[in-house]
């Protein structure tokens, strides 16, 4: 009831999100039982109806994709300060947000039965018009339900279980235990309580402001040597803290612990960890390029009324695993270069925001590049002299492109709804809008200059053994 009336009371912008998880839903559900027609048309040639239906992973892949997109742009399953007294922890909007996106997958399943059901003639009473119609849909056989309700079940189930993986409450990493026997910095044996980053070691003068405010260090290194801990303490190599310095003579106070620089203070930021799937994905499209290519020697050219071969299904698979796990990471590579060699004030905004959006836009924008690669292998193989595209195929490519294109719109908002303060930020520190707007045309530009000759350079060797 609680998702219900969540699903009513949003806004116009969010139905309109949901709206298109339902028309992805109903176009994936209509292939998949245009598959199971097909199927029960041909009885003996399995192979093919199951190549088919392996085809149809490509559409509901980006349907799911689109659905994740969506719940994490959803404003009424965000968590807030003081739900969870009420009972709306991160665990039950997590649970909210996968019911909503099994609604509308569900909504979109129904359309797919009833559209279907009306091309069959079932409710009409009416033949439809068409071999290929006819052979889809496979007229004048019952249809089993088990079969039907499994395949509409799919993407209901597929999305929600997404969401739910996506949204699910992450604790934070536990912090090492006191009575842990560690390794100091730079291999120095030790005691510690808590582990310290390099950036605790001397960042900012800490350890010479430490060393002035307790000259009882000096004492300590004539027995072994001191190590300042994480919280700023000074230990020595038996792990005991040393005793306090006696209080000054000539009347000056020790200042208090709480004015000493901590560890905490001088930590660096963290990090991103977007780059870190870019190796990964780079073995991962050049193992699908590899898979095509040999996939695509072996075997003759697609013929009208076929789909491509497994190999290829597999190749292109991979490569587009590989493009979606290399795109974090190729964005945040297109941030750093765009700060290089002395940057202006618009060049390093641009980088700036493209390296904190990095994990927003990079992931759809390599599934968007897989996507236009493929659109030209498509236009290369299936020219005039090829095999021409049939209502099916024609469904299921742009239910792709739709699907693919739609998710990095929505990531793109919620990047720009993310970073709503910042912008606030600047324009009252007296930046002017005319900046920001070029900071966007900077970003936009320098991604279509990555991705444009990398979509193309994978879309050429990915036609070449399918050209012959």
């Amino acid at each position: 009831m609680l998702a219900l009336r969540l699903t009513r009371t949003a806004h116009l912008a969010v139905h309109l999100r949901r709206l298109l998880v339902a028309v992805a839903s109903a176009g994936t559900g209509f292939l998949l039982l245009c598959a199971l027609g097909h199927a029960l048309s041909h009885p003996d040639t399995p192979g093919a109806a199951a190549l088919r239906l392996a085809w149809c992973a490509a559409p509901l892949a980006a349907a799911v994709q689109l659905a994740v997109a969506v719940a994490r742009t959803d404003p009424g399953t965000r968590p807030r300060s003081g739900l969870s007294a009420i009972g709306l922890g991160p665990g039950r909007l997590m649970a909210v947000s996968a019911t909503t996106t099994a609604l509308s997958a569900s909504l979109g399943s129904v359309a797919a039965l009833l559209a279907y059901l009306h091309l069959r003639g079932d409710l009409t009473s009416r033949p439809p018009s068409g071999r290929v119609a006819a052979d889809a849909l496979a007229v004048g056989q019952s249809l089993p339900a088990p079969a039907v309700l499994t395949l509409l079940v799919l993407v209901p189930a597929c999305a929600s279980a997404a969401v739910a993986q996506a949204l699910r409450p992450r604790d934070p990493r536990p912090a090492p235990s006191a009575a842990r026997r560690g390794y100091g910095r730079f291999g120095a044996y030790g005691w510690g309580k808590a582990r310290e980053t390099f950036g605790a070691y001397g960042r900012f003068g800490s350890r010479t402001a430490v060393a002035a405010a307790r000259p009882a260090a000096a004492g300590s290194h004539a027995g072994g040597a001191a190590l300042v801990g994480a919280g700023g303490t000074l230990q020595t190599q038996s792990g005991e803290p040393p005793a306090p310095a006696p209080a000054p003579t000539d009347g000056a106070t020790e200042p208090p612990d709480a004015a000493l620089p901590t560890a905490a203070d001088t930590m660096p930021a963290p990090l991103p960890q977007n780059t870190t799937a870019l190796p990964w994905g780079i073995a991962v499209l050049a193992a699908g390029l590899t898979v095509e290519t040999y996939t695509g020697n072996a075997s003759a050219a697609p013929t009208p009324g076929t789909a491509p071969s497994a190999g290829v299904l597999i190749g292109w698979a991979l490569t587009a695993l590989g493009l979606a796990l290399a795109g974090p990471g190729l964005t945040h590579l297109c941030g750093r270069l765009l700060q290089a060699v002395r940057p202006g004030a618009l060049r390093l905004l641009a980088g700036r925001v493209l390296m904190e959006e990095s994990h927003r836009v990079g992931r759809p924008l390599g599934v968007v590049a897989a996507v236009a690669a493929a659109a030209y292998v498509a236009a290369t193989v299936y020219d005039g002299d090829g095999p021409a595209f049939g209502p099916l195929a024609t469904l299921g490519a742009s239910l792709v492109a739709g699907c693919t294109v739609a998710t990095l719109l929505t990531a793109a908002v919620a990047a720009r709804n993310a970073r709503a303060g910042t912008t606030d930020a600047l324009l009252r520190l007296g930046a002017p809008p005319a900046t920001l707007r070029g900071a966007a045309a900077v970003r936009a530009a320098a991604l279509l200059a990555l991705f444009g000759p990398l979509t193309l350079l994978v879309a050429v060797l990915a036609a070449l053994p399918l050209e012959h």
